[in-house]
């Protein structure tokens, strides 16, 4: 755990908040809470006393936690606030009503930052629902949206119209994104777009449809049933599975079926993990 705090002179020739000018906030368990100093963002574990100084412990998404001294120097929805102690037997030292991790396996907490100008980008509306429901709580408390793409072919045009920027950066999941593919001749282009250096990130795993992230022990199998070539793919997996596969109505049922079998992170492969953790770690570096 990390102890960080701010010198006398952080306010110097500043705005200096006064009781009357900010609102006091408890720190009660689970509150969301940003420093100004540093961009640590994260909810509230606990307070603490330690050398006569009281502190707040926060944890980010990411389990990293940090402490630091209770008053001002906080934001709240990017507002200025100070923080208090809570109050005797409240928020603080009760335990939390929902689990203690969410799906991502991050802290669940009960307030989410204002959008993001800054998107996530999945190929299409399956990928964006497997990213939900993994990763839903965490991003919104971030405050980043997901988007499908609905394919990739025009992926340079797509970033052009979306002019990327420093504060409006994009993440961008690809589906089998490997040496030598179209996919990846695609994303070559797209990063040459004007203002795309540094503010685009493009990443993927290495599977021909996000199905295929799902551990096949989730399903009760050995392995991803494996598909003729020139068979449509979706169509030979469900065959395979031996699930109704002869209508698009099937498929996509099939898909909510192989979805409703995913609960946490660990149901899904590490190469997708990974590679959701970096752009997320990417979209919020803006700020910190």
């Amino acid at each position: 755990m990390e102890w960080n705090s701010w010198g006398p002179g952080t306010l110097d020739g500043g705005f200096r908040p006064t009781a009357r000018s900010v609102e006091q906030v408890p720190a009660n368990q689970g509150a969301v809470l940003e420093d100004t100093e540093t961009g640590f963002t994260g909810a509230v574990l606990r307070v603490e006393k330690s050398g006569g100084v009281h502190l707040v412990v926060l944890e980010d998404r990411r389990g990293r936690a940090k402490s630091f001294p209770l008053g001002y120097g906080f934001l709240v929805d990017g507002e200025p606030v100070e923080v208090v102690a809570p109050a005797p037997g409240g928020a603080s030292g009760a335990s939390p009503a929902k689990p203690a991790r969410t799906a991502s396996g991050s802290l669940r907490v009960d307030h989410a930052r204002t959008a993001r100008a800054s998107r996530i980008w999945v190929e299409g509306l399956l990928d964006a629902e497997l990213v939900e429901k993994v990763w839903g709580e965490d991003l919104r408390l971030e405050g980043i949206v997901v988007e499908p793409l609905h394919g990739v072919d025009d992926l340079a045009g797509a970033i052009t119209e979306f002019s990327p920027g420093p504060q409006r950066r994009l993440g961008i999941l690809v589906d089998h994104l490997v040496t030598g593919s179209k996919e990846e001749r695609i994303a070559t282009e797209a990063l040459k777009v004007p203002g795309a250096r540094g503010n685009v990130l493009i990443v993927g795993h290495p599977y021909v449809d996000v199905w295929q992230v799902i551990k096949p022990a989730v399903l009760g199998i050995g392995a991803w049933p494996v598909v003729p070539r020139g068979q449509d793919w979706k169509t030979g997996i469900l065959a395979g599975l031996g699930w109704p596969h002869r209508t698009k109505e099937d498929i996509g049922l099939g898909w909510k079926r192989l979805l409703s079998q995913v609960r946490t992170y660990a149901d899904l492969e590490p190469t997708l993990l990974g590679r959701v953790e970096e752009v997320i770690d990417f979209l919020t570096a803006v700020e910190h």
